[in-house]
């Protein structure tokens, strides 16, 4: 009986083992469950898996010895909304280079490889947007992206792990706290919707509302077909002090497309060879390419001239034929815009009149206007077209993506145009700064890139930094001030102005502006913008140009030719070229001002001086001093002038 006892209790304890051993989890298999599981928001998580030396080797400067790195950035949307137009900010902070990244575009228009050292967002491509787990039934490939990073960092070898300072979510309406690290290798973080954060957009919307900027970019397919398709672009300047000139377009094929015929505008370049020696070529083998336009992988496009506006072959469209002149909506609102129509053929997989895919990564410049900088296209509601006749009913395009660029100031970017200062109470003109628009390499031995600028008689400003030199420096002499050695550089700019002091009375003062184009080419329907922070609201009329205090920016006086005066000539040669120099184009007008308005305002201590300047658009280098009073005043400019006239004569004799 015993025996038999023990036999059952036995059978228990096996059974009762196996069961444990049944049901326990394998060693290494119990993990915790993931961080995104607890994140009912958008999960970020960056991760570094792997990097090694690049070379050259740099024993002796460590911390520029380059190092390729390879890094994945995921994006999961486990939020209630599908998440559109993702954007996600990567605080790199190694002097990264980027060089290849998958299902991305950076979002500021930029191509990869690119240098993305200060942090940089990117933007989903070709898949932008990030369905929820609801509507997908918790399908990964529709509700998250991972982005295979690429590149080489400097400084950081092993053991460290050069992870960047932050990870988070760019789209409006979310707010992402600092992320957390995981080990020595992940940055991770939960952004969850700002409760604050009033959205214009409602849940059943299909397409994002259309943003504001500086200038907005449309690109409308018009007409699609099978293997390619028409697209009209539309550039709209919405800046009042933003412009371009010669504007030139560029974008960025990403499925190996190529233009095939435009109207309104033009490639700069007209080249096929491309496609022919290419999988274009292959693919479309009874196509004559001779007949297409372009096959770049980044095409640069140029606006045509003015008579090709009616032209039935490349004209014929609204806004079209400006010679690539984009001006501000308050100087006219007809010519702040311009279009083209293109059409693009497409290449496999993509040969379906529904599959459409816009370009990526734009950019856009003038000749001497603002930087701009573009995001990425972003898919709006279809654009509707009145019917010209109005008779019919609107049009609309089959599929509308818009691009909104904003006026930016890069970093090491010189300016394109300078200020001189003057004054009724001195003689001497603070000229434009030293290298104010950039100083060619290699100067050292010829000229100082740093010595500031010497003051100069009056009559200088007339004349090319080039042949100024007898005249400054004799002036210098005059008046005892130091000369370097070497002597400072030029400004190196094409247009200049100078803002002169006129008079200044108890009820009032006046300023004169003369703008000088040193140039090759003329300005048309130029303008120039003054910022005076304390007297602008004391204007009261300029004489010689149309002005006008500018809406909805403060304290800028608006200035632009008047009608058949609105040409700012080139530099040209002068009556006698052999002996004189060069002469600037140059218009000049009076400004007068009441201080009514204005009481308690300093003319000569600073506030009738501009605190920033525009022409066309560029904002302008400023002297960092201004004209003093306690110099030489014009009781003596009489005798001043004659020595000067006798000093340089004799240094011209020598």
């Amino acid at each position: 009986m015993a025996a038999t006892r023990f036999f059952l209790l036995l059978c228990i304890l096996l059974i009762s083992a196996q069961t444990r051993a049944q049901t326990r989890t394998p060693a290494g298999a119990e993990a915790p469950a993931p961080a995104s599981d607890s994140c009912n928001g958008i999960f970020l998580s960056y991760t570094y898996k792997t990097g090694k030396i690049v070379p050259p080797t740099l024993k002796s400067n460590p911390s520029r010895q380059g190092y390729r790195f390879e890094s994945t950035l995921v994006v999961l949307n486990n939020d209630l909304e599908e998440l559109k137009s993702w954007r996600v900010f990567v605080g790199f902070q190694h002097d990264e280079y980027l060089v290849s990244a998958s299902n991305v575009v950076l979002a500021d228009g930029s191509s990869l490889p690119s240098n993305v050292g200060n942090g940089s967002v990117f933007a989903g491509y070709p898949n932008a947007d990030l369905k929820t787990g609801i509507e997908t039934a918790g399908d990964l490939t529709q509700m998250s992206v991972q982005v295979d990073l690429v590149g080489t960092q400097f400084g950081i070898g092993a053991p460290d792990v050069p992870l960047p300072n932050n990870i988070s979510l760019v789209n409006d309406g979310w707010v992402c706290p600092k992320p957390s690290n995981q080990g020595k290798s992940v940055l991770q973080v939960c952004c969850t919707r700002d409760l604050k954060f009033k959205s214009n957009v409602t849940l059943d919307e299909e397409f994002l509302p259309r943003q504001d900027g500086d200038l907005t970019i449309m690109y409308d397919v018009i007409r699609t077909y099978e293997s390619n398709y028409w697209a009209q672009v539309m550039i709209a300047n919405h800046n009042p002090l933003g412009r371009l000139d010669n504007w030139q377009l560029s974008w960025d094929w990403m499925n190996d497309e190529f233009i095939f015929a435009m109207k309104g505008a033009y490639p700069s370049v007209v080249d096929t060879s491309k496609c022919v020696f290419g999988k274009q070529g292959e693919f479309y083998k009874s196509l004559d390419f001779s007949t297409a336009l372009n096959c770049d992988r980044r095409p640069t496009i140029v606006d045509l001239p003015l008579e090709k506006t009616n032209d039935t072959n490349l004209g014929m469209i609204p806004f079209c034929c400006r010679n690539g002149t984009i001006l501000p909506p308050a100087m006219d609102p007809s010519k702040s815009i311009s279009a083209f129509q293109i059409n693009v053929f497409k290449m496999p997989p993509d040969l379906n009149r529904s599959l459409l895919s816009p370009p990526q990564n734009w950019g856009i410049s003038g000749r001497l206007n603002p930087n701009y900088k573009c995001g990425p296209p972003i898919r709006v509601s279809p654009s509707q077209f009145p019917d010209p006749s109005r008779l019919l009913s609107d049009s609309a395009a089959t599929a509308s993506w818009q691009v909104v660029c904003n006026i930016t100031k890069p970093k090491g970017v010189s300016p394109r145009c300078c200020v001189s200062f003057s004054a009724y109470y001195n003689e001497s003109i603070i000229p434009c700064p030293t290298c104010a628009c950039g100083c060619p390499a290699n100067t050292d031995s010829t000229c100082s890139t740093k010595s500031p600028a010497l003051l100069l008689p009056s009559q200088a400003l007339l004349i090319p930094f080039e042949n100024r030199t007898t005249l400054s420096t004799a002036w210098a002499d005059l008046h005892h001030f130091p000369v370097p050695n070497p002597l400072p550089c030029g400004d190196n700019c094409g247009v200049s102005i100078n803002w002169h002091l006129f008079t200044d009375y108890r009820g009032g003062w006046s300023a004169r502006i003369t703008l000088f184009n040193w140039d090759e080419f003329p300005f048309v329907d130029w303008f120039t913008a003054i910022e005076l922070d304390k007297a602008a609201p004391g204007f009261e009329a300029v004489y010689s140009f149309n002005g006008s205090t500018l809406n909805g920016v403060n304290n800028t006086i608006f200035m632009q030719g008047l009608t058949g005066l609105n040409y700012l000539v080139a530099e040209t040669d002068s009556g006698n070229p052999q002996k004189d120099p060069r002469v600037p184009g140059k218009q000049q007008s009076i400004i007068s001002f009441t201080k009514k308005l204005t009481p308690g305002v300093d003319i000569p201590g600073g506030d009738g001086f501009p605190t920033k300047v525009f022409f066309n658009g560029e904002e302008c280098s400023l002297p960092k001093v201004l004209p003093t009073s306690n110099s030489h005043t014009f009781g003596s400019s009489l005798w001043i002038s004659v020595i000067l006239a006798l000093t340089v004569f004799l240094a011209m004799q020598q």
